[in-house]
């Protein structure tokens, strides 16, 4: 059984959908053991505590720089035996130390099709803000590897998801994550704790059959 260990800077939608799907019993050969913030109050903490899941606070705000936060984080997963990271809403930058220390065993949930709207500065409202200036026609989440490039790392899974002419931000955001994110994440997260992704020439490729 894969430890999973959350990484959260709000208030938490998407390791609730990971909850809820461990709970449906959805994530196969893996558990989410603990759940780290990098911010002190945040309610994702509450959503673990609800589930009788370990709760850590590891607070940027506490480090001068981000090779410091990424060093003392990185001594915190390996001490709760992390075979599996996930990023779930976590706003902070880490050092490439941590993704080199468990390479194809982090991922992250973009709320666009990459490589469309992604990158430095395209994070929360403002990727769909952005979705609705250039008036594309669909828009929708991805699941992603971390890597030291910055929503640069081998894709795992997409949805799409229909953008309309009466959007705004807001609404598209709310949709993007109830047809996509929150169905995408927990299935790609039972993939890899399964061993059914496997990566060639930097493509991630998912195997059913294993």
């Amino acid at each position: 059984m894969k430890n999973i260990i959350v990484l959260v800077s709000g208030g938490g939608t998407n390791l609730q959908a990971l909850i809820d799907a461990q709970n449906r019993g959805e994530i196969e050969n893996g558990r989410i053991t603990c759940v780290i913030s990098s911010k002190e109050g945040a309610y994702a903490l509450e959503r673990a505590k609800n589930n009788g899941i370990k709760g850590i606070v590891l607070p940027r705000k506490n480090f001068t720089d981000n090779r410091s936060y990424s060093i003392a984080l990185l001594e915190l997963l390996n001490a709760e035996n992390a075979d599996v990271i996930v990023y779930a809403g976590f706003m902070t930058i880490l050092d490439e130390c941590v993704c080199n220390a468990y390479p194809y065993k982090m991922v992250n949930v973009h709320p666009a099709l990459i490589p469309s709207f992604c990158g430095k500065g395209y994070y929360g409202l403002r990727v769909h803000d952005e979705v609705l200036k250039r008036g594309v026609k669909v828009t929708g989440a991805t699941v992603h590897f971390v890597t030291s490039e910055c929503d640069g790392g081998p894709i795992i899974l997409q949805k799409a998801v229909e953008v309309r002419k009466d959007d705004t931000p807001e609404t598209l955001q709310r949709r993007v994550m109830e047809q996509a994110e929150w169905k995408i994440l927990p299935m790609a997260v039972s993939m890899l704790c399964a061993g059914k992704i496997e990566i060639k020439d930097n493509i991630a490729f998912v195997n059913e059959d294993k």
